[in-house]
């Protein structure tokens, strides 16, 4: 949300962002401030009306407008949305989300700014292509507006039951929305009003698209829009993702400088309370705690994994026994095991440069960013071929390569193909060689903003 719509300015566009003031938004630090027309907007639902205000900023190292959606009511709590498959504190939601999704449409008729596409990102917007094809679609601001629905991790479709829904939107918006079974599917609803659907790479939309099993039931879906259906590979942000300019790591370097690295090593260390030997490869995990990220595989990996001769840190969180698992592991294997269930920026940014290699055992990837970043800090991936992993890892053959891809979602495919790179890691030359084959590689927004450029213009006629 941040680096592409500045990739998008790039190639000719004028990019404004919209998006909720969460309550955890410092409005001090991001320099948000109040907008005197963008104030008291009427946000009409069905049986009754609220007031939006909104705040304003640009995004740092850019001019790119946006605009933080606000309502005390709905956003002064600190949860995000939730919906029903994830759990947590979901309370709340489905009204904020129908308030926030009017809101868009509302703040832009007051802003007076036309846009020529709206990009609805994720299950989250996906209201919005429904309400411009409905209640907006009679509206001179909208009627030549066009929709872009993206699709990330389609295992997260945004299921609601349907009675927020049927109180607070108009008939016909309601009779609009997607199910599936009895409740709403709101990324199914994006998919289905939306002029153009795009998915985060070229793999994953084929394996998606016809595939009931890895599609979580949205093949129908997504068959139905396969003429306006691109999987387009993900970028990254260079700007926060950068291991020469980091200022959440300990020591900066680069591809010229990759031995540096060894100093942010011994941090992560430190901070995981591991001791500390040069010879000895750290490897890491960082995921979501549920069977789709890779738990159970990992789970099932473990006894094997342990035995090998390095250190493992896992970074993550979610079920709570698979929690208590690895701590009861940790006092097992005290300077071999670290396990962290406390997200913060600053760890993670540490822990992608300190680590020699990260394990990525998701059973299904859309694209994946972590590979990315891990490649970008020298860090070398070992990971599950699922959506676009094919397309970002080179799998390492002879002197070429940047990681290690395995095929067969088994504990032993990835315990060897983990051991195959522990023994590269012993070829001290072999493997700097590799790291900086990683850290040259260029994953930049650049060449996936010209393929939604050439989208855009296609569809704008």
């Amino acid at each position: 949300m941040a680096s592409f719509p500045q990739a998008l300015e790039e190639e000719g566009f004028e990019a404004r962002i919209m998006m909720p003031k969460y309550g955890i938004i410092n409005d001090r630090k991001f320099r948000l401030h109040d907008v005197l027309r963008l104030s008291d907007i009427e946000v009409a639902l069905k049986e009754k009306t609220e007031m939006l205000h909104v705040k304003v900023t640009a995004l740092p190292s850019s001019k790119i407008q946006t605009y933080f959606l606000y309502n005390e009511k709905h956003f002064k709590r600190s949860g995000l949305f939730s919906d029903l498959q994830l759990g947590g504190d979901h309370k709340g939601s489905a009204e904020k989300l129908i308030f926030f999704s009017v809101g868009v449409m509302e703040t832009l008729v007051r802003l007076g700014w036309q846009p020529d596409i709206i990009h609805c990102n994720d299950w989250h917007a996906g209201l919005v292509p429904l309400l411009a094809r409905t209640r907006y679609a009679k509206h001179d601001f909208f009627k030549k507006v066009k929709i872009v629905q993206s699709v990330y991790n389609v295992y997260r479709r945004g299921v609601f039951q349907p009675k927020m829904f049927q109180k607070h939107l108009d008939p016909e918006v309601f009779d609009g929305l997607e199910r599936e079974g009895d409740d709403i599917n709101l990324l199914a609803t994006g998919i289905k009003y939306a002029d153009l659907v795009t998915t985060t790479s070229p793999s994953y939309a084929k394996q998606i698209a016809g595939d009931p099993e890895s599609s979580f039931g949205m093949d129908k879906a997504l068959s139905a829009c396969k003429d306006r259906f691109y999987g387009i590979l993900n970028g990254m942000d260079t700007r926060q993702w950068n291991p020469s300019s980091d200022k959440l790591i300990k020591k900066r370097y680069s591809a010229a400088q990759p031995e540096l690295k060894l100093e942010d090593k011994k941090v992560l260390l430190e901070e995981a309370g591991l001791p500390f030997s040069e010879e000895t490869p750290v490897v890491g995990v960082i995921t979501n705690f549920d069977d789709v990220q890779g738990m159970e595989l990992l789970k099932e990996s473990l006894p094997k994994l342990l035995e090998l001769d390095f250190q493992l840190i896992v970074f993550g969180s979610g079920n709570k026994d698979f929690e208590q698992q690895l701590r009861d592991l940790v006092e097992e294997y005290p300077e071999k095991l670290a396990v962290n269930t406390d997200f913060t920026d600053a760890f993670y940014h540490q822990m992608i440069a300190g680590l020699d290699m990260l394990i990525m055992p998701s059973r299904i990837e859309s694209c994946g960013m972590k590979q990315m970043f891990a490649m970008n800090y020298g860090t070398v991936p070992v990971a599950y071929a699922g959506g676009g992993i094919v397309e970002t890892i080179e799998e390492v053959s002879g002197d070429k390569g940047t990681g290690f891809v395995f095929t067969d979602y088994t504990a032993g495919a990835l315990t060897a193909k983990l051991g195959e790179a522990l023994s590269m890691f012993a070829d001290k030359e072999r493997w700097a060689e590799l790291m900086r084959e990683g850290m040259e590689r260029d994953f930049s927004w650049s060449a996936s903003a010209e393929q939604y450029a050439e989208l855009y213009r296609e569809i704008l006629g």
